[in-house]
């Protein structure tokens, strides 16, 4: 049952996905302007791509910096700075004189938007019963989803209607009012337990069952997304298909990602999780395998991989959220290094 401290626990729940989607905003809504800043800020194509990469590498170390900090301090602190921090250096990005100096403020500000991530599945763990808490993090799941194909369009409409700056400015505000609230609402988020399980990076590196959950989400996503950043320049240039065919792809992909993941709470309620995670990861593969079968035989219909990326992403969705789940608990209490 889940703790009745917590039985309308839907604002917590909307203050945790705000966090993250606003750390996942922080790639997508800028995409749109890095091709135009190397005249705007006086740099090079090369340069302007780093833009992207020093948000991701500064987010890789968050998420272990705040994953040793959470074991440590009430996370509910944490997500405020995290956030309050997030904001100030998003809107530091809008001074930035030079390319140089816009990439080191994205660093920092991949590393300062970390925490949401870091603590979003201890957090929903604490707030519902196990069997609502992996159709909750699939519900989080598929609203995640949404924002790699959502962002970017947002972004050009802020690009051409009021210059590169203002994504920055709108992940400032968003974030300062995200901060805002939870710091208001702090009573509604799940405080820390009151005692604290001593633990490790290296313990969940010694942790068979941990590592057989997390491993497995991580290949499964990784091959993914291997594919899907390759997927432009093979549908155009290898396939003479066209961008259109790629976007094809990927709605297709992402629509039944949704319907996997929301769907995954009630399945695992039914089948339990291990079946699940087994069943989602087998059909994840399968839908692999026919991709690269696809290019052994030298396939040339684009319009074919969006049939082949349907069981990839609905194998993800049903394995994704029993997994995820499983990890956490698999982590015994250290839920913010896991």
């Amino acid at each position: 049952m889940p703790n009745t401290q917590y039985a309308a626990p839907g604002i917590a729940f909307a203050l945790i996905v705000m966090g993250t989607i606003l750390s996942l905003a922080g790639t997508d809504l800028v995409l749109p302007a890095v091709p135009s800043l190397p005249e705007t800020l006086s740099g090079s194509q090369a340069m302007a791509q780093l833009v992207l990469a020093a948000f991701v590498a500064g987010g890789c170390i968050g998420l272990l910096a705040f994953g040793e900090l959470g074991a440590r301090v009430d996370q509910r602190t944490l997500l405020v700075w995290s956030l309050v921090s997030y904001a100030i250096v998003s809107l530091a990005c809008m001074f930035a004189p030079s390319l140089p100096a816009l990439v080191c403020l994205r660093f920092v500000q991949g590393l300062t938007g970390a925490a949401a991530a870091v603590f979003a599945p201890g957090m929903i763990r604490a707030l519902y019963s196990e069997e609502k808490a992996v159709g909750a993090l699939g519900f989080m799941a598929s609203i995640e989803s949404l924002i790699p194909a959502l962002a970017p369009v947002v972004g050009v409409w802020l690009l051409i209607g009021f210059g590169w700056k203002s994504s920055f400015l709108v992940l400032g505000v968003l974030s300062l009012t995200v901060a805002g609230l939870v710091a208001l609402l702090r009573h509604r988020m799940p405080p820390p337990p009151s005692t604290r399980v001593p633990g490790s990076y290296l313990r969940h590196l010694t942790n068979p069952t941990f590592l057989r959950y997390a491993l497995s989400q991580a290949f499964t996503l990784g091959g993914l997304l291997i594919f899907v950043f390759g997927a432009p320049a093979m549908i155009t240039k290898g396939l003479d298909g066209t961008l259109n065919d790629f976007i094809i792809m990927q709605v297709t992909g992402i629509s039944f990602f949704i319907a996997g993941s929301n769907l995954a709470g009630r399945m695992t309620q039914k089948f339990g999780p291990e079946p699940m995670i087994l069943f989602g990861s087998a059909m994840s593969a399968c839908g692999l395998l026919g991709v690269l079968l696809f290019a052994l035989i030298g396939g040339s219909e684009p319009l074919f991989l969006a049939l082949l990326f349907i069981p990839v992403n609905l194998g993800l969705g049903f394995r994704g959220p029993p997994g995820f789940f499983r990890a956490v608990i698999a982590a015994r209490g250290d839920d913010a290094r896991g």
